[in-house]
């Protein structure tokens, strides 16, 4: 990644939507803040429940540039991606692997790459036993859109904005076809939307019947 996007681009693989996963999120994200732009691959996860975490702080906002003495600009909010955001899912991103995928579409945090996920969102809680010694999951909850016409996901998935399918015999070649289309679309984004912060302007001059320096 760091060869491909001349270090300007960052990479997180989030395997899971549990503890493990959270944790590989917080392990990659935030030394990677200093990045222009952030690749988020959701690609095989196997669901869990904390994607709105993840989604709250992949969808922070710049409102001011802190500055400290004789040190650099640094984003407000802190611990954040300035620039723009990409998602990967594929057919394996299930359960709340398809839900981080939905809010990260629904948000418009950035563009969804890869293929369709799972369709998989009807949970369970509990099992019922057999005498046997096997066991009964019955679905308990599921989600429909916030205008009441559908019942979203389940049995469809989350389609992605740019599709691409990778050729089985180049990915165990090692070519990851996604990745690569992730990382090109990633640059040309950078083009219309820095992901710097703008440099500090002129000191203020403070000083008995002065007006205030304006850029």
């Amino acid at each position: 990644m760091t060869k491909a996007s001349g270090g300007r681009v960052g990479y997180i693989h989030v395997p899971d939507m549990g503890v493990p996963g959270l944790n590989e999120f917080a392990k990659y994200f935030y030394p990677q803040t200093g990045k222009e732009a952030m690749i988020v691959d959701v690609r095989s996860n196997g669901g869990g429940n904390v994607s709105p975490m993840i989604i709250e702080r992949l969808r922070r906002e710049l409102v001011l540039v802190d500055i400290a003495r004789n040190g650099t600009p640094q984003s407000n909010p802190g611990a954040m991606i300035v620039g723009p955001k990409v998602l990967l899912a594929d057919e394996f991103s299930a359960s709340d692997g398809d839900l981080v995928t939905w809010r990260f579409k629904a948000h418009k945090i950035g563009p969804v790459i890869g293929k369709r996920t799972w369709g998989g969102v009807v949970g369970i809680a509990g099992t019922l036993p057999f005498l046997d010694g096997g066991v009964l999951n019955k679905p308990e909850f599921s989600r429909y859109d916030v205008a009441g016409k559908s019942w979203a996901i389940e049995g469809v998935g989350v389609e992605p904005d740019i599709f691409v399918d990778n050729d089985p015999a180049k990915e165990y070649a090692g070519e990851d076809q996604q990745l690569d289309k992730a990382i090109s679309v990633i640059l040309d984004l950078l083009k219309k939307q820095p992901g710097a912060l703008a440099p500090m302007p002129p000191y203020p001059v403070k000083k008995e019947g002065s007006a205030p320096v304006k850029k």
